[in-house]
């Protein structure tokens, strides 16, 4: 693979990272103040590109909003601003409807819009731990021209696997995509991969950092590979709203660098 030796030195420093953290991480007074069996408490999926397998309580309501500004060149920038809203169907099942924006010189406009539910099958099973799916489907809603849409209709599925190491998580993604048309607009099947981790500092102050990458595509519309680390603060201030922020940073490909900032917050019970 083109970009296999940048993605071990992601691995490698990611490694590095977390095994300097676990002191720190086991203190119990830095722990943040959510409670994963609090339905109330916040469960952030973002900042990173991964998700974890954690779902919503039933009949609850969360919402995640933000803002990313990729700079693609001295004179091209684009904003984005993701939102996505989760509800707790069952005790292991979580409907996510996902929604964007695209500002960019030429305009502001309606991205593509997609649904999915995440099932978690197993909780603390040896090896994948925490093991969920998500299949998805995105619908063309966004723009092509402006660049807001692909113009297809996607079919997607998620491999999620979470672990807890004292106080440091971990989320493992694999995830595929095959898509409607010719390849012309947008390749006709995609994948990725991540590793994120995420633990607290001190107080309600944590950190995350996630090497991401998407393999190579084929087809018209084929791109090379692509391997990204993101990372930054986190902040809880309350059990049920945490806010982010960050940086995206190019390891190989046409990945832009990035800006990031945004919050989760959970809105409360939708029915009992």
């Amino acid at each position: 693979m083109p970009l296999g030796g940048k993605g071990a030195i992601c691995f490698v420093a990611l490694g590095v990272l977390i095994g300097a953290m676990p002191l720190a991480a086991q203190n119990p007074e830095q722990k943040p103040e959510a409670k994963p069996d609090d339905p109330h408490a916040v469960q952030p999926e973002r900042p990173t590109v991964a998700t974890h397998a954690g779902t919503v309580a039933p009949g609850w309501l969360e919402i995640e909003a933000g803002g990313e500004r990729d700079r693609f060149s001295p004179d091209l920038t684009t904003t984005s601003t993701p939102v996505v809203a989760k509800i707790g169907l069952a005790s292991h099942l979580q409907l996510s409807l996902f929604a964007t924006s695209l500002h960019t010189t030429a305009g502001t406009s309606v991205g593509d819009f997609a649904v999915g539910t995440k099932w978690r099958l197993v909780d603390d099973a040896p090896i994948v731990g925490d093991f969920a799916l998500l299949p998805s489907v995105k619908f063309p809603t966004g723009s092509p021209s402006l660049g807001s849409g692909t113009g297809t209709t996607d079919a997607s599925l998620l491999l999620i696997s979470s672990h807890d190491f004292g106080g440091v998580s971990m989320d493992i993604n694999a995830g595929y995509t095959h898509r409607s048309g010719d390849g012309t607009r947008a390749p006709a099947s995609a994948s990725l991969w991540t590793a994120s981790f995420g633990g607290p500092v001190t107080g309600a102050l944590g950190w995350t950092v996630e090497c991401y990458g998407f393999p190579g595509t084929g087809g018209p519309a084929g791109q090379s590979p692509i391997v990204a680390l993101l990372g930054g603060p986190t902040f809880l201030a309350r059990s049920w709203l945490a806010f982010d922020a960050g940086v995206i940073v190019p390891l190989g490909g046409p990945q832009p660098h990035a800006l990031y900032a945004g919050g989760v917050y959970n809105v409360g019970r939708l029915w009992r």
